[in-house]
């Protein structure tokens, strides 16, 4: 059977409502206080399965390469590419079938390699080599463009031709649950004469998914649609904390610098394109029709719903602040990708595209405090009397995606960060 088929089962306990179902086995990286060594591993159910552990045991051969998941990365494993990647997904979904005894009925194994989730610590599943943020929702685009420049010219001339995007921090992407401090940098509000310097007033997230690549191309080569989406190892959710106040006096004329170099935080758990394979769509339609590297014969957008939660301080349970879902994004992840090595740029294994912004059609749907708020005009009502127009120090925001099928959900798990004052 194919691992992406419905019927499968796990001899491992799965709720319906798991994000861990044997359908997905995502990839991390944990430890644990017994053994400390940093090692990967997927999730079934409400456990790891400790792939270091089934390669020692010989149950798990990885072809070209020995010890490749007892590493502090996925690295090395994403470096021998899809037709291991695909062999590999297989051999571990077959271990943990509910009618293959090789694991099941190995209790001294099955005590060794699975380990329950609450007794891990999660630890960045790559090694980040370079990340780019692009800017590709139109319903994004299109609200930040009314709030500065009115409706009539929402839209820059360029962004209906070209994934826009600019390159960040590979150095301050950090994984699920780090904290984020209140970055500092110049500010200048509209009526001040010259710009200070202090903490940011109007701290934002941006809700996206990162595209985790795992193929290397050439310096000097482009790439084609079916090369790029053979690259892509993952997604996972990504959020790209804003510093709009900074952002909007630094941006001219180079974009965005310091606003987006001081924190990006990703959930723990990459989800294979593979998994992601029945949850294709087609994404909405572009007119005017890119320019021809940029056109898809394929559907490359996939139907990942979306939420993100805010928590504050004084709220005893977090509220509910945007729904909304991948398939919105005007711009493909391949696209995206097809689009950066087009000048001849390098990518590296290891590289994290962000996807931009994440936003829908309806006020519910818009993935940053910025459109939400609408600037900060119109604060959000969290209940109880709380009110936010941008995140504030000690709050917490968490998101959290999934694909729906057929009894079963392939979930990203969350990425979660609280704000620290600044310094």
């Amino acid at each position: 059977m194919h691992p992406n088929d419905p019927k499968l089962r796990s001899f491992i306990a799965v709720d319906p409502s798991s994000d861990f179902p044997i359908q997905n086995l995502p990839y991390g990286v944990f430890f644990t206080p017994e053994q400390p060594d940093l090692r990967v591993g997927v999730a079934i159910g409400d456990f790891v399965l400790d792939l270091a552990v089934l390669e020692a045991a010989g149950l798990l051969r990885i072809d070209g390469a020995a010890n490749v998941f007892a590493k502090p990365s996925l690295n090395a494993f994403m470096a021998l590419g899809p037709k291991v990647w695909t062999k590999t997904r297989a051999r571990i979904s077959e271990l943990l079938r509910h009618d293959n005894p090789e694991l099941r009925d190995n209790a001294d194994l099955c005590k060794r390699a699975l380990v329950p989730q609450n007794f891990a610590d999660m630890h960045m599943p790559i090694a980040v080599q370079g990340f780019t943020d692009f800017y590709s929702s139109k319903e994004h685009a299109t609200n930040v463009g009314i709030m500065f420049r009115g409706k009539d010219n929402a839209l820059m001339p360029n962004w209906l031709s070209i994934p826009i995007g600019y390159n960040g921090r590979a150095s301050t992407v950090v994984v699920s649950g780090t904290p984020i401090r209140r970055p500092r940098g110049q500010l200048k509000p509209p009526t001040a004469d010259a710009p200070t310097f202090g903490p940011c007033k109007r701290l934002d997230f941006e809700l996206e998914m990162g595209v985790v690549i795992g193929q290397a191309s050439a310096m000097g080569e482009m790439l084609t649609e079916q090369q790029a989406e053979k690259m892509i190892f993952g997604f996972t959710l990504l959020n790209d904390w804003s510093a709009r106040d900074i952002q909007a006096w630094e941006y001219v004329p180079l974009g965005p610098f310091q606003a987006k170099a001081f924190g990006t935080s990703i959930s723990p758990w990459i989800v294979t394109r593979e998994a992601l394979e029945p949850f294709r769509v087609k994404g909405p339609v572009q007119n005017p029709a890119p320019l021809p590297y940029l056109q898809q014969k394929g559907a490359q957008n996939y139907d990942v719903q979306l939420a993100v939660d805010l928590k504050t301080e004084t709220m005893k349970e977090a509220a509910g602040i945007c729904r909304t879902n991948f398939k919105y994004m005007y711009w493909s992840s391949v696209q995206q990708l097809v689009h950066h090595a087009s000048s001849g740029c390098a990518m590296n294994v290891g590289d994290l595209l962000g996807s931009g912004t994440i936003s829908g059609p309806e006020k519910t749907q818009r993935g940053s405090m910025l459109e939400l708020s609408w600037g900060g005009t119109e604060p959000l009502d969290l209940g109880n009397g709380v009110q936010r127009s941008f995140l504030e120090d000690g709050d917490s925001l968490t998101m959290r995606g999934w694909c729906q099928g057929d009894g079963y959900r392939i979930g990203f798990g969350e990425v979660e960060g609280t704000i620290l004052p600044s310094v």
